[in-house]
């Protein structure tokens, strides 16, 4: 990888990525509540249960999407993470621009813990 265009790119991609699927997660969790508070509702005897399954529904639809942000709130700052330690040659720098920190051309910090703290999901 060449400069920190490419680097960038990629770690763009691993977000969008993760960021797709953070938002199919949520689509299928939603989903399920919306299925489930029908089942609810077709079993319920009276008005106060199937109100009860709406707002069940809609209490599990917020908890979900919160969920989808937070990840996506992760996945963005993962990827800044990756982004402020990419490798930025100098011209005028010894040793043909090689920096202290880095391992042959490539961010320490870019190999080490990737995704450190997060699902697998989120990295």
């Amino acid at each position: 990888m060449q400069g920190g265009r490419s680097a960038s790119a990629v770690e763009a991609a691993k977000e969008a990525a993760a960021n797709v699927g953070a938002s199919a997660w949520a689509g299928k969790e939603k989903t399920k509540a919306v299925v489930e508070a029908t089942v609810d509702k077709a079993r319920a005897p009276d008005t106060a249960a199937r109100d009860a399954a709406d707002a069940r529904k809609a209490d599990r639809i917020r908890e979900v999407e919160a969920t989808k942000r937070h990840a996506m709130r992760a996945n963005a700052a993962a990827k800044e993470r990756a982004t402020a330690a990419t490798y930025h040659p100098a011209v005028d720098a010894p040793g043909g621009g090689d920096v202290e920190g880095h391992a042959g051309g490539v961010p320490v910090a870019a190999t080490e813990g990737a995704g450190a703290g997060y699902p697998p999901a989120h990295v």
